[in-house]
C-alpha cells in the first residue's frame, strides 16, 4: 500500500534529476510499507520513500519552488525537522478522489507554510515542546559542557574574561543543567549576593502571580485607586491616569532623574533619604502623560511593592516566599525594606547566584514549574517580546521591569554592576552572572564590572554548537576545570609589616564625632599573627578578622553579611584596613592614622568619595 508525499530530501532528489539541489526543492514520492519479510532481520524501517517518475509532464511552480504533480486522495509532507530519524513524523492531508484540484493547491500551499514557518520556529518550538526532566528545585543537576552541546573551551574564555571585569560568579545552565559554575575569591559558593535592580524583575513576576491569584483585576488599574489614605501633591489628570504597566514599563511620567549612564541617580538617593519612601514617589510632580516615554525610575517598583502589599496583607519578602521562592526550592534569601517596613522594589534583594539560575529556569520555561503555572505564559510572552525602547541603541527594549536584547533573542534581569539573569529562549539556556569592584582581583589589580552585555551574551552563544551532546573533550574539560579552580585562590598581595605601636592601641575603643556614616566607635586589636576590627553603627557591632600575610580573612559579621578584610602598616603610625562584606560591592579602604589619644580614618571605596572620620580613645 503506498501513499504520495513530497519528498523533502534533496540529495534524492539530484539523483534522478541530475540538477543541484535547492534548500527547498520537494520531490514527488510514494510512502511504501514494507513487507514483513522484507522488514525480519533487517536494519530498515518498515517502510521506504520511492520518488516518482512522473507519467506525465510535471510543471515547476517558480513561486513555491517545488514540483507539483497530480496525486490521489492522500498527500503527505514529510516534516523536514526530524533529523536522522527519517520521515517519522508526516503532515497529512486526505480528500476525496473529487477533490483533486484542491488538493494540489492545498499541498502547494502546506509546503511553502512548511518551508516559510517552520524554519523559524523551530529553535522555540523545540524548547517549548521539548519534555523538561530536570527541575532543580532540591538541587542542581550538573554535567559537562558537551553533554549538553556546549564546548568547554568556549567557557573557559568566559570564565577568564571574569577576572578582569570584576565577577563574583558565573553560572551557566542549558537544558537544566549547571554546565559551568565560577566563584571568584574572595566571593564563594554558598554567598548570598546582593542583586541591585535584578530587584526589579523579581517585583515585576510577583505582580503578575497577584494578577493570576486574582490579587489584581488588570494591569490598567488607577495606580492612587490603591492609596486613598494619601492627599498626592501635583495631583492633575496625568497623575490620576498613571496605571501598574506604566510603572512595569519604566512610563510613568513621574519627574525623575535616575540615568542608566552618566550622572548620578539623585532621585533614587534622595528617595533613601526621605522617612516615607511612598509619599516620596507618589508627590513628585508629573513630567509627561503615562506610556508617553520611557524613563528609568527606581521608584516605580517601590509602589508596585507597597500595591503588592496591600493586596496580599504582607510584605512582597512573606509574598514571595510563600508563592514564588518555596516552590522553587529558594531557602536563602534577604531583602531590605524602607521605614515603613515595605520591601524595596527598585534594589535590596540577596539571593545565591544558584537561586539566581532558579529564577531564569522559571523564566525560561515560560512561567512554568515542575507541574505549576506559577506566572501568566501571556505575561512571560510580552516579556520576551519586549517592544519598548530605551534610549540606549537600536536592540534593547523593555517591558515588565526587565530588559530585552531583541537582536539575540535575549531578555535579561539587569542590576547595577553586572548582576545579570540571562535567559536565552532559543538555546534553552541560563546564565547568571554577579560583580563588584575590587581593589585586587586574580590577577592582583583593580577590575569594575562594567563590560557591555556583547561582551558576555557573544562567548554564550558563540559556546553552543548543537542541540545534542558533542563528543566530550578532555583536554578543554580539564582546562575549564583549572580556570574555575584559578579564579577561587586569591592573588597575595603585600604582606603587613610591624609597628611599635601596635600593642599600645591594641583592643583601644576610640569614640568618633558624629559623622555621616553614623559610625560611633572603631577598634583593633593585634594578637600574634592575627587581628581583627570592631566598629559600632546605628547602636550594633560589626566586624570580623584581619589578614596581615596579603589574603583576605573571611569571618565576623557586617550588616548584610559576612566580612572579608586584610590590612598592613603603611608606616609606624598608619595602618590600613581593606575591608568589604561578601557579595554587598561594598569594598572599601580605611586609613586609620593614629596619634596619641586621636585617630583619625580616612575612608574611600574604589572611585568613589572620600570621608575623614575622628575620635578619641576612650578612658
Amino acid at each position: 500500500m503506498a501513499a504520495p508525499c513530497l519528498w523533502h530530501r534533496p540529495q534524492h532528489y539530484a539523483g534522478f534529476t541530475g540538477k543541484t539541489p535547492k534548500a527547498l526543492d520537494r520531490v514527488p514520492c510514494t510512502v511504501q510499507r514494507r513487507s514483513r519479510a522484507a522488514v525480519k532481520g533487517s536494519r530498515s524501517p518498515g517502510w521506504q520513500v520511492r520518488p516518482l517518475r512522473p507519467r506525465s509532464p510535471l510543471r515547476r511552480s517558480p513561486g513555491l519552488q517545488t514540483w507539483r504533480h497530480t496525486l490521489p486522495s492522500a498527500a503527505c509532507l514529510p516534516n523536514p525537522h526530524t533529523g536522522n530519524r527519517g520521515f517519522d513524523l508526516l503532515l497529512c492531508a486526505a480528500a476525496s478522489p473529487r477533490r483533486g484540484k484542491r488538493l494540489r493547491k492545498g499541498i502547494a500551499a502546506l509546503a511553502l507554510a512548511t518551508a516559510l514557518l517552520l524554519p523559524l520556529a523551530w529553535p522555540i518550538a523545540a524548547v517549548a515542546q521539548a519534555k523538561v526532566d530536570a527541575w532543580p528545585t532540591r538541587g542542581w543537576e550538573r554535567s559537562s559542557p558537551e553533554a549538553q552541546g556546549m564546548s568547554s573551551q568556549e567557557l573557559v574564555n568566559l570564565v577568564v574574561f571574569g577576572i578582569s571585569n570584576g565577577m563574583d560568579s558565573l553560572l551557566v545552565a542549558r537544558h537544566g543543567r549547571i554546565v559551568a559554575e565560577a566563584y571568584y575569591a574572595p566571593f564563594a559558593s554558598g554567598v548570598r549576593h546582593r542583586v541591585n535592580s535584578v530587584t526589579k524583575s523579581v517585583i515585576g513576576s510577583l505582580v503578575a502571580m497577584a494578577l493570576k491569584d486574582g490579587l489584581l483585576k488588570s494591569l490598567d488599574q488607577p495606580v492612587l485607586d490603591f492609596f486613598p489614605e494619601h492627599h498626592v501633591a501635583h495631583l492633575d489628570e496625568r497623575k490620576k491616569a498613571l496605571t501598574l504597566q506604566s510603572l512595569l514599563d519604566m512610563r510613568s511620567g513621574l519627574d525623575w532623574s535616575e540615568p542608566l549612564q552618566g550622572a548620578p541617580p539623585q532621585s533614587f538617593l534622595d528617595m533613601q533619604r526621605s522617612p516615607d519612601w511612598v509619599r516620596f514617589i507618589l508627590d513628585r510632580p508629573m513630567a509627561a502623560r503615562p506610556g508617553e516615554r520611557f524613563d528609568y525610575n527606581s521608584g516605580n517598583p517601590h509602589i508596585l511593592s507597597a500595591i503588592l502589599s496591600k493586596v496580599t496583607g504582607r510584605s512582597a519578602l512573606a509574598y514571595a516566599k510563600d508563592r514564588l521562592f518555596k516552590p522553587l526550592g529558594i531557602e536563602d534569601v534577604a531583602w531590605r525594606h524602607d521605614p515603613q517596613g515595605v520591601s524595596t522594589g527598585g534594589a535590596g534583594l540577596y539571593l545565591q547566584p544558584r537561586d539566581m539560575a532558579r529564577l531564569g529556569y522559571l523564566w525560561l520555561r515560560g512561567g512554568a514549574w515542575d507541574g505549576q503555572q506559577l506566572l501568566p505564559p501571556q505575561w512571560v510572552d510580552k516579556t520576551r517580546h519586549a517592544t519598548i525602547g530605551m534610549g540606549l541603541g537600536p536592540d534593547l527594549h523593555y517591558a515588565n521591569l526587565f530588559w530585552s536584547v531583541s537582536a539575540k533573542g535575549v531578555y535579561m534581569a539587569v542590576g547595577y554592576h553586572r548582576q545579570l539573569i540571562v535567559v536565552m529562549p532559543a538555546l534553552d539556556l541560563v546564565a547568571v552572572f554577579t560583580g563588584a569592584s575590587r581593589y585586587s582581583n586574580a590577577l592582583g589589580v583593580p577590575s569594575v564590572p562594567a563590560y557591555a552585555f556583547d561582551a558576555v551574551l557573544g562567548p554564550l552563544m558563540a559556546a553552543v554548537k548543537s542541540d545534542t551532546a558533542l563528543p566530550e573533550d578532555p583536554e578543554a574539560s580539564a582546562a575549564l576545570a583549572g580556570a574555575v579552580e584559578r579564579v577561587a585562590l586569591e592573588a597575595r598581595t603585600q604582606e603587613s609589616g610591624s609597628s611599635p605601636l601596635a600593642s599600645a592601641i591594641s583592643g583601644k575603643v576610640y569614640r568618633l564625632k558624629p559623622n555621616d556614616l553614623r559610625v560611633s566607635s572603631f577598634s583593633l586589636t593585634f594578637e600574634g599573627e592575627g587581628a581583627a576590627y570592631d566598629y559600632a553603627a546605628d547602636g550594633q557591632r560589626f566586624g570580623g578578622p584581619i589578614g596581615l600575610d596579603g589574603l583576605y580573612r573571611v569571618g565576623g559579621r557586617r550588616p548584610y553579611g559576612s566580612s572579608a578584610a586584610k590590612g598592613m602598616w603603611l608606616d609606624e603610625r598608619t595602618f590600613q584596613l581593606e575591608a568589604q562584606t561578601l557579595g554587598n560591592d561594598d569594598a572599601a579602604i580605611a586609613a586609620a592614622t593614629f596619634d596619641g589619644k586621636t585617630v583619625t580614618l580616612r575612608i574611600g571605596a574604589l572611585g568613589g568619595p572620600k570621608l575623614e572620620l575622628s575620635g578619641e580613645a576612650e578612658e
